[in-house]
């Protein structure tokens, strides 16, 4: 993606190309790449960084043009998407006001291809009217139950075809159970409600007991 730079010469650096010239949103380094300021995107900081540092494949990325965000808190991994898809659309559903009071005046009030939903993402059906079909669902909401909420909005907004990226934390689905075990168990749920499971990448050492399950709509 011309967009998103990727190194790993020592360690791993993870880059976005700004689509707000001088303007950070978590206080994250702003680097010159070439003539383009570009932001640095932690794998400490953002899941999907973390599966991207893990190795998840850059190129999954391509080709999409909406995205449906359950969970975007205030939102350091929406703004990377942001600069990920400059004419893209980002629906970010939150539910705490508080949450999505400091992601409008962080992060929203600078960028124009984010529409910040106040929603439960339990109630799709609520916010219906606002979202169009979409390519990507990207999950990430810590409940016990968040990939048959994740798979419910999917039956709504998900093309045919479209890609989901659900990141499971094992520690809110059951704290006496190994992470690695939920996980398969989650991407089973997943496969029958009409995916594709195509990988599940362990986020350890950047999120402890977290996975991200890959997953393209049958």
């Amino acid at each position: 993606m011309k967009n998103l730079v990727i190194k790993r010469e020592d360690g791993i650096q993870i880059l976005t190309r700004n689509l707000t010239p001088g303007i950070t949103y978590y206080k994250e380094k702003l680097v010159k790449v070439g003539e383009e300021e570009y932001r640095v995107w932690s794998p400490y900081r953002s899941k999907l960084a973390a599966a991207l540092a893990k190795g998840l494949e850059p190129s999954i990325l391509e080709g999409i043009n909406k995205i449906l965000y359950l969970g975007a808190a205030t939102g350091t991994t929406v703004s990377h998407l942001s600069d990920l898809y400059p004419e893209g659309l980002i629906y970010a559903v939150e539910v705490a006001p508080r949450v999505m009071m400091e992601f409008i005046n962080r992060v929203i009030k600078y960028r124009k291809n984010i529409v910040p939903l106040y929603f439960d993402a339990r109630n799709p059906k609520l916010y219906s009217d606002v979202v169009d079909k979409v390519d990507l669902l990207y999950c990430d909401i810590a409940q016990p139950d968040q990939t048959e909420i994740a798979a419910y909005n999917s039956d709504i907004f998900l093309k045919k075809g479209g890609k989901m990226l659900l990141a499971v934390k094992s520690r809110s689905i059951d704290v006496t159970r190994e992470p690695r075990d939920i996980y398969m168990e989650e991407a089973k749920y997943l496969d029958k409600r009409g995916f594709n499971i195509i990988n599940v990448i362990d986020l350890d050492p950047y999120e402890k007991d977290h996975a991200m399950i890959y997953a393209i709509k049958k």
